[in-house]
């Protein structure tokens, strides 16, 4: 197959890397604060236990922080940035025909066993970013632009432990 059919409706990657540093620009321009994504699933899950168990999210202090009170958790700008990332992707995914439904697997490893392990990675993402109290797009785009020594020392460890773990992952992709 020729590469650039199987790129079908892929933005030039570096015009995208610079409209990316345009919208992080712009964030911080406009809310003072750069982008990331685990907050908004935070906020998404201290909203749900509000319906659930109310009180739990009142009497515990790391919760009252994103939905204590009369606060709510959605009326903070991560969610809408969150929705507008979910929205566009699929809106972009649409204008370029590439929405279906498939699951990319290598040929040794079965569609259950790809999807176990997506849900256990990225379970343990999800555990990782709430334990450093950030995801990967905070630590990278936001940490990185400000130059600050420890998203750079971070997003390096976690480069170098993906390097090593794909070693004994490879037999899935193969």
């Amino acid at each position: 197959m020729h590469r650039s059919s199987s790129l079908k409706g892929y933005m030039n990657p570096y015009l995208a890397g610079i409209g990316l540093g345009l919208v992080l620009l712009a964030a911080f321009v406009i809310s003072g604060r750069g982008l990331g994504a685990s907050g908004a699933m935070m906020r998404t899950v201290v909203k749900a236990e509000q319906v659930i168990a109310p009180e739990h999210v009142e009497n515990n202090f790391y919760l009252a922080q994103y939905g204590g009170g009369d606060q709510d958790p959605w009326a903070n700008w991560l969610v809408v940035e969150a929705l507008g990332v979910l929205v566009g992707g699929l809106l972009s995914g649409v204008m370029a025909g590439r929405v279906k439904k498939e699951t990319n697997r290598g040929p040794r490893i079965s569609t259950r066993t790809r999807w176990l392990l997506a849900l256990f990675g990225g379970a343990l993402f999800g555990f990782g970013a709430r334990l450093a109290r950030g995801c990967t797009s905070g630590v990278a785009l936001t940490g990185g632009a400000t130059l600050a020594a420890g998203s750079w020392v971070t997003m390096l460890c976690i480069f170098a432990g993906a390097y090593g773990l794909a070693w004994f992952l490879r037999r899935a992709w193969i």
